[in-house]
This record gives C-alpha cells, structure tokens and sequence, in this order.
C-alpha cells in the first residue's frame, strides 16, 4: 500500500459507537454515472447503511446518495441497493462469521482509491448500552489528557 492514494469521502462515525468491529475488508462498489457525480461532490451518507448477502453476493443496503442535480434524465434512487465487488474467499468469509457467529457487515468508510471508488466494510458485533457508555468514558478520558498535555508543553 505504498504509492496508494487514498482519498475518504464518507465516515461512518456511529459504526464504532454502534458496534465492536472485528475484520475489515475493501470492497469495490457498482454505481450508476450520476451516483459517481453525486458522490464526487461528497453528497453521500452511511449513517443507517448496512450490507447483506443474497444469492452468494454482497449488498450494501439504505447508503444515501443525493440524486445528481444536474441529471436531464436517469437519475438514480437516492437508498437503492448496490452491489459490493468482494473476491470469493472474502465473501466465504463473511457468509461464515454471519450465519454461525451473529456479526452484521456495516460499511466504515467510503472513499478514492487511486481514481476507484471503494468501500470499506466491517463485521460487526452490537455493543450493549454499557459498552457505549464505557466508550464514551474513554474517549472523554483521552480528550482531557490530549488537553492536560497541551497546556503542559
């Protein structure tokens, strides 16, 4: 991954509040032209997104992208479904961890590539309402030592 370059577009903020995230993997996406355009200009949200597994393939699921303004025809379904491009092993895997181990896929993030656009998706397991608030306690925790530090130098 040396010469990469590697532009995010979209986080996915409340997938680690949400959920422990255990394997990542990089996925490429099938998009429609005005979609591609949308998202270029960083009109894209994967707040309540999600992905499943239907005949052997990978979906990611309610990803919002604003329909293209500037479309005279075509244009696309704001929460349509697309489809992930995952190599074989990858999606065994998923398969796997999702039927025996109760993990949901979640998209993290969403961005360049090199010119491509990829997502990065997660298997994920819910977090109880305690390990949220366990969580919070440590980012608050790494914040006021962040600010200990700063008025200390």
């Amino acid at each position: 991954m040396g010469d990469d370059h590697i532009k995010i577009i979209a986080n996915n903020k409340k997938a680690s509040h949400d959920f422990f995230i255990s394997d990542k993997f990089e996925a490429g996406i099938v998009l429609k032209g005005t979609e591609v355009k949308s998202i270029r200009q960083g009109r894209v949200n994967l707040k309540d997104s999600y992905a499943d597994i239907a005949r052997g393939e990978v979906f990611l699921r309610q990803m919002h992208i604003t329909p293209y303004k500037f479309a005279y025809y075509g244009n696309h379904d704001p929460l349509r479904s697309r489809k992930l491009l995952l190599h074989k092993n990858e999606i065994k895997k998923l398969i796997g961890k999702v039927n025996e181990r109760g993990f949901t896929i979640v998209p993290l993030k969403l961005y360049f590539k090199n010119g491509k656009i990829k997502v990065q998706i997660g298997l994920a397991k819910g977090k109880k309402l305690y390990d949220k608030r366990e969580s919070i306690k440590q980012k608050d925790l790494k914040r006021e030592l962040a600010r200990e530090r700063k008025n200390f130098s």
